[in-house]
């Protein structure tokens, strides 16, 4: 696989976008006193339907037709479908690690961060335990946005806003500790925004250790499509169909699932 320095510099681009879009939830805590729970309800469905049919449509297809230029059909298909599974094996071991309080996916509200009493000092923990969280489990979305990015751009570019859209309530989840421990809005917002950054950092440093142990062939682009693939259906199914209903809407969140598919199948069929 020939990667040209346009190819890194798209990948890239997609994959700081979709990290500091957790800059948007830090603002909307920031600067908003009321969550809009159906706006995020529908939004976080629309990522999931967006992931889940382009991981099944596409890019589970594209990591089975590179493994089968290295191996027969049957081969091919079966480590296709082991590297997808040990995507959602990925995703699963470090959400287990992470305490569900320090999780930055259990939903949090702009309205906690009104009624709390800031510099809580028992909550500064949480804080620091967050943004560590946040980093590591952003490693594998960074890398699944940017080998998405390498490979294909066309469809990079959904799977980008999907993620931005997932991590827009990861940053008010992110935010709301960090104003508990230190009572400053505006810390909590830079903090947030900033922690972002792991998740470009993550797919760079991830995508260099690839690169320096095995480098780039069509069996590794297979395998690190399938991983992709696994990583974004986990996503989906345990992180943003569920948070899109405690948000408490859930026939939007279906109706997000839906025209997410939908937008992609047309999408797909027209470009």
């Amino acid at each position: 696989m020939e990667i040209s320095s346009h190819d890194l510099l798209v990948a890239f681009g997609l994959t700081l976008f979709a990290g500091l879009s957790t800059g948007i939830g830090s603002a909307i805590a920031f600067l908003s006193r009321k969550t809009n729970k159906r706006f995020l309800s529908l939004a976080l469905g629309f990522s999931a339907g967006v992931m889940i049919y382009i991981s099944f449509v596409e890019i589970f297809p594209d990591a089975r037709e590179a493994l089968e230029q290295r191996f027969d059909k049957w081969t091919a298909s079966l480590v296709t479908a082991l590297s997808f599974f040990a995507g959602m094996a990925l995703i699963a071991v470090i959400d287990k690690l992470i305490p569900s309080r320090e999780n930055p996916h259990e939903v949090k509200s702009v309205e906690s961060m009104n009624d709390a009493s800031p510099r809580d000092r028992k909550l500064s923990r949480v804080g620091v335990l967050t943004a560590a969280a946040i980093t590591i489990h952003n490693f594998p979305e960074g890398l699944a946005t940017f080998i998405s990015g390498l490979s294909n751009p066309e469809i990079a570019y959904p799977i980008a806003v999907a993620i931005a859209i997932h991590n827009i309530p990861e940053g008010i989840a992110v935010s709301v500790p960090i104003f508990f421990a230190t009572g400053d809005r505006k810390k909590a917002f830079v903090y947030s925004f900033l922690s972002g950054l792991a998740e470009p950092a993550g797919a760079v440093v991830g995508y260099l250790l690839i690169i320096s142990l095995v480098g780039v062939n069509a069996t590794v682009l297979g395998i690190l499509l399938a991983l992709v693939a696994g990583i974004m259906v986990f996503i989906s199914l345990d992180e943003l169909l569920p948070t899109a209903k405690e948000y408490g809407a859930h026939h939007l969140s279906i109706y997000g699932l839906v025209a997410g598919m939908a937008l992609m199948a047309f999408s797909l069929l027209l470009f």
